[in-house]
């Protein structure tokens, strides 16, 4: 038997492989993140704005019709907090 098992019958050789990839990936995204930074350093060193950046790429992320239900409601909540608001009722005695 090549596999150590462990108390509960799992093979420890299985774990640690299962170990040992998730944390090859964890350094592959690591890696991946840096490199996103540097990208964003370089445009900013190209004076554009990062903020704006990654708003469109959140955008970019969503479907046309969420992007476009969210754009609606952005519109109406700005307009409805620039509208005068209404005078209260008077309340008969």
């Amino acid at each position: 038997m090549s596999d150590t098992i462990d108390t509960v019958g799992v093979a420890g050789d299985r774990i640690r492989s299962i170990i040992e990839r998730i944390e090859r990936l964890d350094e592959e995204i690591k890696d991946l993140m840096e490199a996103k930074k540097e990208i964003f350093a370089e445009a900013k060193g190209e004076g554009l704005d990062v903020k704006v950046l990654k708003e469109i790429l959140k955008l970019r992320k969503q479907d046309k019709d969420e992007r476009d239900e969210q754009e609606s409601l952005l519109e109406l909540y700005l307009r409805a907090m620039d509208a005068p608001s209404p005078a209260p009722i008077a309340q008969a005695a």
